[in-house]
């Protein structure tokens, strides 16, 4: 079976040399040169602040689906997702329209990346209401079933607790068929993954290979309730890589971004894959080791194209058909 997603490339800051008449032009690249080394998959955040992960909350940030809908101009093979779409940020009907025209305009590369949303910071300032999880939950599962039919076209309604559609139109329809590859974010073992195991055709959590391999097991459990074949899904996890032609250039890389983020050396180390690629391949085999399909790689340095490059080829050359 082909599946939708083996390596993706996330795009995660916008904060550039170059100000902000610089930043789509070396986001393009950044997208481009991750089609040329290897990358199936291009994504960014669906967020309105940068993360505190990432940087601070007033650094640059761009709104993610008008990004893609560059993106597919300017791209010719990849797919094109958020990882992963707040559920509370969109109408859900209106986000299947959103992501059906962006698989128009890439001629059939778009994937739903979605989840139950996190950032109540952002919710605060943008004026969205930020719920209960129980309630962001029930949400998910609703947005989940309007967008599966929304995609699937004639006049589909829904009347749910939170969301109601009334024969609505979605045309044209995805080019993708049956339909764009929808992502379920998040890891929740009682709800997240069962509702991976009911809609999605491709997860991503987070976690060492050790805890990921338990959640595998759980979805499977899920999977089987469902009458799923576990087999359909596609399993995915993101991790944090700064690599380096030596070990010397990733350190040097590695302490740039340490002090650009404000982080301690130990949180550092226990969230970041550090090396040269053969450090880094070792480190990304344990993951693929636990049962994963694909693997995501959040670039901190992704404005850097020989950096993607050396990472695409890495992964290929390592992971890829023939290895």
């Amino acid at each position: 079976m082909t599946r939708p997603l083996r390596f993706g490339l996330q795009i995660p800051s916008f904060t550039y040399p170059g100000g902000p008449g610089e930043i789509f032009e070396t986001v393009a690249t950044a997208a481009t040169t991750a089609e040329e080394a290897g990358f199936d998959t291009v994504l960014v955040m669906d967020h309105f602040y940068q993360i505190g992960f990432v940087g601070r909350s007033d650094e640059p940030m761009l709104e993610a689906y008008t990004l893609l809908g560059a993106l597919a101009a300017r791209t010719r093979t990849v797919r094109l997702g958020t990882l992963v779409t707040g559920v509370t940020y969109r109408n859900p009907a209106m986000l299947a329209k959103i992501v059906t025209t962006l698989d128009v305009i890439s001629g059939g590369r778009a994937l739903l990346g979605i989840g139950a949303a996190w950032n109540d910071e952002e919710h605060t300032g943008y004026g969205f209401r930020f719920p209960g999880v129980g309630e962001r939950m029930e949400r998910l599962e609703e947005a989940l079933e309007i967008c599966r039919v929304m995609f699937a076209g004639g006049r589909p309604s829904f009347s749910g607790r939170h969301y109601h559609i009334d024969r609505a139109y979605n045309e044209p329809g995805p080019i993708s068929s049956p339909h764009p590859p929808i992502l379920v974010g998040g890891g929740g073992e009682r709800r997240t993954l069962r509702l991976a195991a009911r809609y999605a055709d491709i997860t991503n959590f987070f976690g060492d290979p050790s805890a990921i391999a338990a959640k595998l097991a759980v979805l499977r459990g899920h999977c089987e309730r469902e009458g799923r074949d576990p087999s359909e899904l596609t399993n995915t996890t993101l991790v944090t890589v700064v690599i380096g032609a030596t070990a010397d250039d990733a350190a040097r890389t590695g302490a740039e971004i340490r002090a650009r983020r404000g982080l301690d050396e130990a949180t550092y180390r226990a969230s970041h894959i550090v090396g040269d690629p053969g450090q880094v391949g070792d480190q990304l085999a344990a993951y693929f080791a636990a049962g994963l399909d694909g693997i995501i790689v959040n670039l901190p340095d992704a404005h850097r194209p020989e950096t993607v490059a050396l990472l695409g080829a890495t992964l290929t050359e390592r992971f890829g058909p023939g290895a």
